[in-house]
């Protein structure tokens, strides 16, 4: 099959949104002036009590708008896929906006090879009033890899640098293969995990080195924090996202037939679970979870990662080792080092990234 230009792709922009009306019109805004011509944009209110539905009255004519029950993040994209009928979806929360090009970029993207299943693109984070914070996801010292994931989604999943749900675009074929999301498994936030993660599966990811969308930083946020503070609760939501993806993955692996390791085992699913566990032990979600366990889980971990060098995998489990042993003060410091780029010197991210290597699939990013 031929690819098909960029033009020839219709692109649908789904926007979720639950009580952000004070944000919601510049998502919306940000979808409708969109330079690329081919676009559709859904609006699904997920039960909000606040003002977006009378806000969104002005959009009636141009948008399709949605509304429902409260449901969660995970009902609101099965209820925004249903209203679907492009050739790509982009999933955009109601805090974040679009840059003009975003939509003209993934098509592009999408357009030069039919074996794509998602392309990512670069984020930058603003504060509650839209001004950049000079930030990027991912940050500058990294680029989102690209090519056939497949083996490495299933060695070491969210390991891998990806962006949230509003820093994807998807093809929509291969997307309904694996909805509706399970929403008792994301009852409130996180589906962006399961899409994200479970897409790499079904097709190649490309990737657009150009930031394409703003992601607003403004203290409500579930995917990223304003300051530099390890957040005991963030840290635990990723420990309950990554639990139900971890499943969904090998049941999707074995369905269409791919080999995976017996356990999937991700270094940063058990870095959050070390940390939880050091800081408050007697709260920890995992019943199972010991030190020790999780020591030799990131060794085995470690080994898995093909992506970065053997000095790489030395400072991984350096890093287990110090916060398995440390006193709780530095093990928040520790995780906040892990967890923060901007934390760490300037030099220090240089070396990491000499110490990752270049690409984990077959083909290598484009930029724009």
């Amino acid at each position: 099959m031929s690819p098909r230009r960029g033009s020839d792709l219709a692109v649908d922009i789904v926007i979720s949104n639950y009580n952000y009306g004070s944000f919601l019109i510049d998502a919306v805004e940000s979808a409708c002036r969109q330079t690329y011509p081919n676009v559709n944009v859904v609006v699904v209110d997920d039960g909000s009590t606040d003002d977006s539905r009378e806000r969104l009255r002005d959009y009636e004519d141009r948008v399709e708008i949605v509304s429902k029950e409260n449901g969660g993040q995970a009902s609101a994209l099965n209820a925004g896929l249903a209203r679907c009928h492009g050739d790509l979806v982009m999933f955009l929360d109601a805090d974040d906006v679009l840059r003009p090009w975003a939509a003209g970029r993934v098509a592009e993207e999408f357009s030069t090879d039919p074996n794509l299943a998602r392309v990512q693109f670069r984020m930058a984070f603003v504060d509650a009033t839209g001004h950049p914070t000079g930030q990027t996801e991912p940050s500058e010292h990294q680029r989102a890899p690209t090519g056939d994931l497949r083996h490495a989604e299933l060695a070491f999943p969210f390991d891998l640098p990806w962006i949230a749900g509003g820093g994807t675009a998807f093809r929509t074929e291969p997307l309904r293969t694996i909805f509706p999301i399970p929403e008792r498994d994301y009852p409130r936030c996180g589906a962006d995990w399961y899409v994200v993660h479970l897409m790499a599966l079904l097709g190649e990811a490309g990737y657009v080195d150009e930031v394409c969308a703003d992601y607003r930083l403004h203290g409500r946020n579930g995917y990223a924090r304003q300051d530099q503070q390890l957040d005991l609760q963030q840290v635990r939501h990723s420990i309950a996202y990554s639990a139900p993806t971890k499943a969904a993955l090998a049941r999707l692996a074995d369905q269409v037939g791919l080999e995976r390791p017996e356990r999937i085992l991700s270094m940063s699913d058990l870095a959050n679970r070390l940390i939880s566990l050091r800081l408050e032990p007697q709260t920890h979600p995992i019943r199972d979870d010991n030190v020790f366990g999780l020591l030799a889980d990131s060794v085995r971990a470690a080994r898995r990662r093909f992506d970065v060098s053997w000095p790489m995998k030395v400072v991984f489990v350096g890093w287990f080792v110090a916060v398995a042993v440390s006193p709780r003060p530095l093990v928040r410091r520790l995780g906040e080092l892990l967890w923060f780029p901007t934390a760490r010197r300037g030099w220090i991210n240089r070396l990491l990234g000499r110490l990752r290597r270049e690409s984990v699939g077959r083909a290598p990013a484009r930029s724009a």
